[in-house]
């Protein structure tokens, strides 16, 4: 919602939002401190005890406005994500899409919030009495999203949680706050209550005053140390976090190559690699390693790479010029550990070239940890439970994807492999907005997904009569 000028003229401190492709300054924007915060979660814990009383269909009603306004302003909010963060137009409008199917599934699920009746005399000497299960409003929600998919993230958050009869408050990234405000802006004009949906921009310092006012539940997406220093911060809050991921996709003998390529390069190469569930180790069966690498190579060397609101560029910059050191200096360590590049490895400002490293040692940053990045690690294997074992030694556990037809592979793979996700010929980016997303180990707490974020979102009560 949109601050009033003598709030605005407050504000201790401000920050640039700018253009990762052209660094140009987009917009400044004020540094929220700890009171106003702090004021903010008091308005939304009023809204929360007005809103807790509404009907499945005004969630619902409401949900389906803002989807309607985002289908309005999706040209407007596509260009905005484009420009701080760098994705593609292509990508950004993709993200506008994706985020009106998410709000409308999200006010759907609404109407199917239902629980049960448990009989209690089911042992003997039992009382005869009927246990009554609902679910009921958590109260004020805490949302805060990561620059990549600065709108769809942010509606798996605030449509579940309005869904479920809460107050929401956005924290987005501040390196792409713009196209999150816009949402916010637009709950005022689908009619939601006053400060039911609010926003508070800043950066680490924000989000932990965020957490440590009286909140009901914290929704975070964002990296494992974070993650975990807001967990600490938050004390006994429910929290839901999606922490990122190391992911594997296994290419076995039997596989479509072409289809396994195409598919590892789309969604290696979306958003310049910064995509928590992408592909980031590959996992090929040495029948097939030499067949597979050239059509992979070839697809690679075909990308398109550079200004992101070109129609025609596939791949833009990564989100600023420490992210792309980052990058350079993983892949030079893993040279120098004995790794081949085989396409790319180069980069210009924030524009890092789509890059494909062969034999990459297991205990380089590379491989061990989490690379956000236009990097494909590929790694040869013989025996698919050496693989397994392989990415189960990893601290991340979010998707995996395997390309076969083997139903027994596909057998070990999800009776054995560590992880939220398995997608069978697909990559490990695959996700559906109502489904299941989420990982284990250090990759995050509890689902996304609108139909589990709703419960996930909504405390449990029992009445016995």
């Amino acid at each position: 919602m949109s601050l009033a000028a003598p709030m605005l003229a407050q504000k201790a401190a401000w920050f640039d939002v700018r253009n990762p492709f052209s660094d140009e300054v987009l917009a400044t924007l004020p540094e929220f401190q700890a009171h106003e915060i702090g004021e903010i979660v008091a308005r939304a814990r009023v809204a929360a005890a007005a809103f807790r009383s509404s009907t499945p269909f005004q969630r619902r009603t409401l949900l389906d406005r803002l989807a309607g306004l985002i289908a309005r302003d999706a040209e407007e909010l596509a260009r905005t994500i484009s420009g701080e963060m760098g994705k593609t137009i292509t990508e950004a409008r993709n993200e506008s899409r994706r985020a009106q199917n998410t709000l409308r599934l999200a006010g759907d699920a609404a109407t199917f919030l239902d629980g049960e009746v448990l009989n209690c005399a089911i042992v003997e000497g039992g009382v005869d009495r009927q246990a009554v299960v609902t679910y009921v409003p958590t109260g004020v929600v805490a949302a805060i999203t990561p620059f990549n998919y600065p709108v769809n993230l942010l509606c798996h958050k605030l449509g579940p949680a309005i869904a479920a009869g809460n107050a929401v408050i956005v924290k987005p990234s501040p390196k792409a706050p713009l196209a999150a405000s816009h949402l916010v802006r637009l709950c005022t004009e689908a009619g939601f209550p006053d400060d039911l949906v609010q926003v508070v921009h800043g950066g680490a310092e924000a989000a932990l005053s965020l957490v440590r006012a009286p909140i009901d539940l914290l929704s975070f997406t964002g990296g494992p140390a974070a993650g975990l220093a807001l967990k600490r911060a938050s004390g006994l809050v429910r929290c839901l976090m999606e922490l990122g991921g190391n992911d594997p996709l296994f290419v076995m003998p039997d596989a479509d190559l072409d289809a396994a390529a195409a598919t590892a390069v789309a969604h290696r190469y979306e958003i310049a690699g910064q995509s928590c569930a992408a592909v980031k180790k590959l996992y090929v069966h040495e029948a097939v390693e030499a067949d597979f690498t050239g059509r992979l190579l070839a697809l690679v060397a075909s990308l398109r790479h550079g200004d992101p609101a070109l129609p025609e560029t596939q791949m833009g910059p990564v989100i600023d010029e420490a992210s792309a050191r980052e990058v350079a200096a993983r892949v030079d360590e893993a040279v120098a550990s004995g790794a081949r590049i085989l396409s790319g490895g180069t980069r210009e400002g924030t524009l890092f070239t789509p890059t494909v490293v062969a034999g990459v040692p297991l205990e380089t940053r590379l491989l061990a940890s989490e690379t956000f990045g236009p990097v494909l690690a590929l790694r040869s294997f013989a025996k698919l439970d050496a693989a397994i074992a392989e990415v189960n030694s990893s601290a991340f556990g979010l998707q995996a994807g395997i390309f076969t037809n083997d139903h027994a592979a596909i057998g070990r793979l999800s009776r054995t492999l560590q992880v939220g996700g398995i997608m069978v010929n697909e990559g490990p980016d695959f996700r559906a907005e109502h489904v299941p997303f989420g990982g284990i180990k250090t990759s995050g707490l509890g689902r996304e997904g609108v139909r589990i974020a709703l419960r996930e979102m909504s405390e449990t009560r029992v009445v016995i009569d």
